[in-house]
């Protein structure tokens, strides 16, 4: 089934180009590199004479800085899960950054994080301008049927008024037992503007339903350092008969179209939000020899953004270990129940007015905002019992992009006055310079937060699993940072200082508990391009990142993260080809890495055992674009294969947290459409 879905796919696009020739827009998609950087051309490339160009370029809704649709081939990794993050050895299972990354933000917070990367949300949806419609479809097969699929499409059906919807789905059975991933993401926006420019109108839709199989790690056993037993046995190379925590015997399957998880977390969230803008200001136009184009020029801006979220946090065992969970989170079934559901539900309504004033009124990128904020919660927790509360919140926000675009200033902050979390605040500011073309640019920055608990420490959650009830007190980290890039050299670096109190964290499977002291993080990251042969097309692209904790402290990171990738990149002679192939590598010191939590959906300080990193991770990388066309082929995880009792095999695992191996060897083609309808 899944190879007719795959053949049906193409068969549809290429249908679709040999329809309408402007389809087949391969000559118009060049030109897209360095789109998130703002650089490159303002169309999707170059054109024929006799065939319409498109311009295409898109914000985000709390900035008005256009950018453009990245079309690199170099990194593969964004899809989905990024480099510098480690997982629990599937596609679409609990992630977390291998880097000191603490939450930044203030107010409420429901507590699950561990498949954030997997969302679609309100902050990174996309509002486009567009001269043609424009649409994308993604496609990625891994082993065992893992599959990957994004279709995206963008169109103005007026030069006032466009539209983007966007889809996403994630499906893999993962190589051990109760490890299925089975996720979908939508999100929709509206954007709507007077042709006078004084008002604008933004719609957003997002929702997400998330599910990640656990089965809270293979069996084997730690003996002098050294995971052994089944992970090492020659009877057990198919890694789907080891044993696991949960799920029991769970069957193997690789149905596209089954979805069930029958073990794990299952979280969804709907989010919907409306922004409305009324510009005062001065009128004027811009006369050509055909046409008189209005212009605006706002000196005052007036805002309301209403958001409405619905959260619903889940996790499941149809057939619970009894003795694991009493071993694990002294938790019992109550009695006559066989099946463990626990769940939080949230709802959220928010109401924001704010306004603005242009100090230049021909740079909008320029301004000052002030805000206040009333924000109604509800939630549906343990034994079904009904919560609700309030916060009532302020926030302002200078920003100045000069219009010469040699400098980019920013300070924001926002402060709850009453309400749930009530003395919460949050401090930010930056600067950052562009020195020169050859000096490069240089930003500092700032950030400072005061921070509640996440509601997971609630006596109220149905996932508060502690005896006692909590007292904890706020969380503040304070963050300061340099970041410093030379385009001739190559050459990012970039340092991180954390400076954390009262930190709150997981000291087991289900007890918080709070540091009442005060410990620094000091982080410093390079990253650096270096090429060789005639037309320096080939590249070793490195990347280091040293991380140390100061004081006595509740968390453990690697010392030393690297990844580099060693490779080709360039046309092999052919005008319209864009060619990456090499290797693509990972390693980090070994360090004591953080458990997982299965119920609770949250990574936990643990400081018994140490994860060790038997070699660096390798993977073969082919990848190239022919005009619109992309793919991807990738052999992941070659550092796997070695002889065991004669026979060789990808068995040589390594390991992500306590009892988590990654998989083995895993084959991923992705093929990538970017077409003008």
């Amino acid at each position: 089934m899944r190879y007719l879905f795959f053949l049906i796919l193409i068969l549809t696009v290429v249908h679709g180009f040999a329809q309408d020739p402007i389809r087949g827009a391969g000559n118009r998609i060049r030109g897209m590199k360095g789109a998130m950087s703002g650089q490159g051309t303002d169309s999707l490339g170059k054109r024929n004479k006799n065939e319409d160009s498109i311009t295409i370029n898109y914000r985000y809704l709390d900035t008005a800085r256009q950018y453009r649709i990245d079309s690199s081939i170099t990194d593969f990794t964004r899809y989905p899960i990024p480099a510098n993050y480690m997982h629990l050895g599937n596609t679409g299972s609990p992630a977390r950054s291998i880097l000191f990354s603490p939450s930044l933000k203030a107010g409420w917070d429901p507590g699950f994080h561990s498949l954030d990367i997997y969302k679609l949300t309100v902050e990174r949806a996309r509002f486009f301008t567009t001269t043609r419609p424009y649409s994308e479809i993604n496609y990625m097969l891994g082993s065992r049927s893992e599959q990957y699929i994004e279709l995206m499409h963008t169109q103005n059906r007026k030069p006032n008024w466009n539209f983007h919807f966007q889809y996403r789905f994630i499906n893999a059975p993962g190589m051990y037992k109760s490890q299925k991933t089975s996720h979908n993401n939508y999100l929709f926006t509206n954007w709507v503007h007077s042709k006078n420019k004084r008002y604008n109108n933004y719609f957003i839709v997002v929702g997400n339903k998330l599910q990640a199989g656990t089965n809270g790690g293979i069996q084997d056993t730690l003996q002098n350092g050294n995971y052994i037993n089944y992970i090492n046995q020659p009877n057990y190379v198919n890694r789907f008969s080891i044993p696991t925590q949960l799920g029991g015997d769970a069957e193997g399957g690789y149905n596209f179209f089954n979805t069930n998880v029958p073990v794990g977390n299952k979280y969804n969230d709907l989010n919907i939000v409306m922004r409305q803008q009324f510009d005062l200001g001065r009128k004027d136009s811009l006369v050509t020899d055909s046409t008189v184009v209005p212009l605006f020029f706002p000196r005052i801006r007036l805002e309301h953004t209403i958001q409405y979220s619905k959260y619903r946090f889940m996790f499941v065992d149809e057939k619970p270990e009894i003795d694991y969970y009493k071993n694990h989170y002294n938790y019992t079934l109550p009695t006559g129940q066989t099946t463990i559901d626990l769940g939080d539900i949230w709802k959220e309504l928010t109401n924001d007015i704010s306004i603005y004033t242009f100090p230049d009124s021909k740079n909008t990128q320029q301004f000052i905002k002030l805000g206040a904020a009333l924000q109604n919660l509800t939630g549906i927790l343990k034994d079904s019992n009904q919560y609700r509360y309030t916060n009532v919140f302020g926030h302002g926000e200078y920003r100045n992009r000069t219009r010469n675009q040699k400098w980019d200033m920013m300070a924001y902050g926002k402060l709850y006055f009453a309400g749930l979390n009530a003395g919460d605040y949050e401090a930010r500011a930056s600067i950052q310079s562009l020195l020169g073309q050859k000096i490069g640019s240089l930003k500092l920055g700032f950030e400072n937060v005061n921070r509640s608990p996440n509601y997971l420490t609630n006596p109220n959650s149905s996932f508060y699993l502690m005896p006692q009830p909590s007292n904890f007190k706020k969380e503040n980290n304070t963050h300061l940072y340099a970041e410093v890039y030379q385009p001739v050299l190559k050459l990012n670096l970039s340092g991180h200082y954390y400076l954390v109190n009262n930190f709150i964290y997981l000291t087991n499977f289900y007890t918080y508990q709070q540091n009442s002291g005060l410990f620094n993080m000091l982080q410093i990251n390079a990253s650096k391009v270096f090429s060789a042969g005639r037309k320096k097309q080939w590249k070793w692209r490195a990347d280091v990142s040293i991380q140390k904790v100061i004081g006595n402290a509740p968390v453990n990171v690697p010392l030393v993260y690297t990844r580099n990738r060693f490779g080709y990149e360039g046309n092999a002679g052919y005008r319209r080809l864009d060619l990456a192939f090499g290797l693509d590598t990972r390693y980090r010191i070994n360090y004591k890495a953080d458990n997982y939590s299965p119920v609770l959906g949250e990574f936990f300080y643990q400081n018994d055992s140490t994860v060790k990193y038997k070699l660096p991770d390798i993977a073969g990388y082919v990848h190239f674009r022919i005009n619109s066309f992309k793919l991807f082929f990738r052999a992941e995880n070659l550092n796997t294969f070695r002889i065991l009792d004669g026979f060789g095999g990808w068995t040589n695992n390594n390991f992500s947290a306590p009892n988590y191996p990654y998989p083995g060897l895993v084959i991923r083609l992705g093929v990538y459409w970017g077409f003008v309808n």
